[in-house]
This record gives C-alpha cells, sequence and structure tokens, in this order.
C-alpha cells in the first residue's frame, strides 16, 4: 500500500497510535528501533528524527555520530499483537548523513545499490521468495530458553503431534493483517521445527518482510511461553535451519529466466545468472551464512547443501531450479540460513547472478546423481567443489572475491569482516563443554 506524509499522520490520529518505532538494521542483521510519540510523527515523515550513530556496532565513529532516519512511508504498518488502545506502530527508514547524502554503512542502502545497477542493465524487477525455518523451544522457570520441545512431529504432521501448530497460526493471523501474503505454514523436519511461508516481492521490500517476519515469530512466540530462534543448527544430530532463496529478474513485465525454446525451457540470461553464483558462492558465503554456528548446518547427512552444483531437480544440489516455468521460473539458492542480514545477503546473490550475465558466464554440467551419496573421489570427479567449512574459512573467501567486497561497499566490508574475524576468534580461543567431556577425565 502507497502513503503520503498527510496519510501517516492521519492514520496515526485516527487509529489512536501512541507510540511509533522507526526501525532500521545494523550490518550484522540485528534489528533496532527509535521509539516515538505520536506527537513527534509530524517530525519523523519529515525525515527530521536523529539517532547516534556511534552506539551501533559497526555505524560510524564516535567523532562522526549524528545520523537521521528516512522513513519508507510505504512500510507503515500497526503491530496487530499490542493493544487495541494506545497502538504502536512501524516505519522502516533509511539510514542517511547529516548532508542529506545515503549512509554507506546502512544495509538497506547496500541493496539498493545493487538494485540499481539491475536497472541499469535494463531489468526492471528483482523478485524474492524466501523460505525461512525455525526452531520453537520451550523456556524454563526463568524464562530462559531451552532445547526441550515437547515435540514429537515431523515433516508436514499436525497437532497433536505439532505443539507449536497453534503459535504458528497466530503467527499467521498477524502477518497477514500486517499485509503479508501467507502461502503455506507447516512442521518442518525436525521437532520443534517450523516453517511459514510469504508471497514473494521485490527484492527491497522482501528483505523489508524477512525482518518483520522475525521480528513477528519471536514476539509472537514469547507471548505464548516458547522461545524462537533462527539459529542455523540449535541441536547436533537433527537437520538444522535454512532459508532457501527463490530469485528471478523481470524485463518489462516478462520473466527473463524463462525461454521455452531454451534447455530445460531456461534462457541464457538464467544460465548465466546460475554461473554467476556459482562462482562468488564461496565468497559470500560469509553473508549468507554469517555464524560459527551456520557451518555446523553446512555438513552431510542433513539435507543442508554443501556442495557446489546446480540441477532442475536433485535437491542435493546448491541451486535447484523448480518445475515452474513461464512466469514463475525462478533459481532457489538452497545454502542461505535465516541468521543472515536480508538486505545484504540479497545484495551479494543479485550482484553475483548480474555478473555472472555481464561476463556470459556458462555454468557446469547439471548434476542429477544424488551428491549426499557419492565419496569424495566421485564429486572430484565431476568437479563438484564445496562451500567454506567454517567462518574462519568463509572470511577468507570474502576477502579474495573483489566483487562481494565492492558489492557491500568499503565501510560494510571491512567492519563486517572485523566483527566476523572477532566472532570467530572469541569461539576458537573458547573451551567447550564437547572438549571437557572428551577430555578432562582421560588427560
Amino acid at each position: 500500500m502507497s502513503y503520503s506524509k498527510e496519510d501517516i499522520i492521519r492514520k496515526v490520529r485516527d487509529e489512536d497510535v501512541e507510540f511509533i518505532r522507526l526501525q532500521f538494521t545494523d550490518i550484522f542483521g540485528q534489528l533496532k528501533n527509535v521509539a516515538i510519540t505520536a506527537s513527534q510523527i509530524e517530525k519523523a515523515v519529515n525525515n527530521q528524527i536523529m539517532f547516534d550513530g556511534s552506539s551501533i556496532e559497526g555505524f560510524v565513529r564516535i567523532d562522526e555520530s549524528d545520523q537521521y532516519l528516512y522513513p519508507d512511508l510505504d512500510s507503515f504498518t500497526i503491530f496487530p499483537w499490542r493493544p487495541s488502545h494506545g497502538k504502536v506502530a512501524r516505519l522502516i527508514c533509511d539510514v542517511y548523513n547529516p548532508d542529506g547524502t545515503p549512509f554507506k554503512g546502512d544495509p538497506r542502502n547496500v541493496l539498493k545499490r545493487v538494485l540499481k545497477k539491475a536497472k541499469d542493465m535494463g531489468y526492471d524487477a528483482f523478485n524474492v521468495g524466501p523460505e525461512a525455518e525455525f526452531f520453537l523451544f520451550q523456556t524454563d522457570e526463568e524464562g530462559m530458553p531451552t532445547t526441550k520441545t515437547n515435540d514429537e512431529a515431523g515433516y508436514f504432521d499436525l497437532g497433536p503431534l505439532d505443539h507449536g501448530e497453534s503459535t504458528r497460526r497466530e503467527i499467521c493471523m498477524a502477518l497477514e493483517t500486517m499485509g503479508f501474503e501467507i502461502e503455506a505454514s507447516h512442521h518442518e523436519v525436525a521437532v520443534g521445527q517450523h516453517e511459514i511461508d510469504f508471497k514473494y516481492d521485490d527484492a527491497l521490500r522482501t528483505a523489508d518482510n524477512i525482518m518483520t517476519f522475525k521480528l513477528a515469530v519471536k514476539t509472537l512466540a514469547q507471548k505464548n511461553g516458547l522461545h524462537a530462534t533462527f539459529m542455523p543448527k540449535p541441536i547436533f544430530g537433527i537437520n538444522g535451519s535454512g532459508m532457501h532463496t527463490n530469485m528471478s529478474l523481470f524485463r518489462e513485465g516478462k520473466n527473463v529466466f524463462y525461454d521455452p525454446d531454451g534447455p530445460k525451457g531456461l534462457s541464457k540470461e538464467a544460465y548465466s545468472f546460475i554461473a554467476g553464483l556459482l562462482a562468488h558462492v564461496k565468497g559470500f558465503a560469509a553473508v549468507t551464512n554469517p555464524l560459527v554456528n551456520s557451518y555446523k548446518r553446512l555438513v552431510p547427512g542433513y539435507e543442508a547443501p554443501c556442495y557446489l552444483a546446480w540441477s532442475a531437480s536433485n535437491r542435493s544440489a546448491l541451486i535447484r531450479i523448480p518445475a515452474s516455468r513461464g512466469q514463475s521460473t525462478r533459481v532457489e539458492l538452497r545454502s542461505p540460513d535465516p541468521s543472515c542480514n536480508p538486505y545484504l545477503a540479497l545484495a551479494v546473490c543479485l550482484a553475483a547472478g548480474l555478473d555472472g550475465i555481464e561476463k556470459g558466464m556458462t555454468p557446469p554440467e547439471e548434476i542429477t546423481e544424488n551428491i549426499f551419496a557419492m565419496d569424495q573421489a566421485q564429486r572430484e570427479a565431476a568437479g563438484i567443489e564445496s562451500l567454506p567449512g567454517s567462518l574462519e574459512e568463509a572470511i577468507a573467501a570474502l576477502k579474495g572475491d573483489q566483487l562481494v567486497l565492492d558489492t557491500l561497499g568499503e565501510h560494510v566490508a571491512s567492519n563486517f569482516i572485523a566483527g566476523k574475524t572477532c566472532e570467530w576468534d572469541e569461539y576458537r580461543t573458547r573451551v567447550s563443554s564437547w572438549e571437557r567431556e572428551k577430555y578432562i577425565i582421560n588427560y
């Protein structure tokens, strides 16, 4: 829905809105906000709300701390889970410098820059449909999360086995109230694991929606005495949570990935886009899979794709082409996980695909066999490489991929790498429970 400044001022008044959250996202994907009262809404819609950027990790130094929030007026919505009197609304914002220029460290700005490049290349839209999985865990007496699910359900099971069914339904209803079109909701493979799929949209709106989705899931789970987590691999020995990302490019309203006369109904641009993703997926793994824990998911045996290959149907491949053709033709990248910053993740995916198109790249042969069933020699014979095996390897690959570095921009790239290097060093030097259990008695 499209709103003017006057529309929003009127809705705040007429809907009895008392607080408005001006939301933005830091480079590590954490949602931030400045809350204002209804009396300040006119200042907000006129881009006059300031905040201290030096307090946000990876933003600016203390001697250049003043930054401004420019609301995206079309993002205005009222939170349905808050009281009916004294309502709370939100506006998603871009971050600007005091001189009126976009802040280079704003992840939303990073995605906007790549979308502009796509437009300059003649593409009207980059549509994205995410499939974000999450776990619902019980909490203890102090409200802290456990890893207990009290759930014996599996893929597509329903109540009474599926103990998260009612919470999932509540989440779906709240999101639809906020303008989402929910396409599917179901129990996933692992106990306590769930998925809610919402309709694709243009990349910027989809990234906004992912952030809103995660907020709604966590808020409503907490309301029901549960803890929702988008941690990629919270429990050893069962499937982790991914965020399969379906992508398509459009020119003059037509899906450019579709060619009825092309091999498998795909256009040359589609094949080049696939090739670009495969060429840069190691380099952007630290962005799409940004946690130490992300690489505990990307291991063989749990349906997570860790091998660089593509297929029109094979779910063991990193890139899959779903069966739909025509306007629904799309490329599904299966490696990202829901802990990623969606603005940065979609930016690097699009940049990689566009690089493939610009350079006329050709992907390797399709792999139709089950890659998980191959041994290392068979994979090497087929030319199948692996994703980075750790955050440390992913950071090194990021440093070596100039396209990904340029896409992020110097500010985001340097701060992101510094932050992730500290995270890896903290993990590397920490003594784990596994080490104590393994060594403390024998040694």
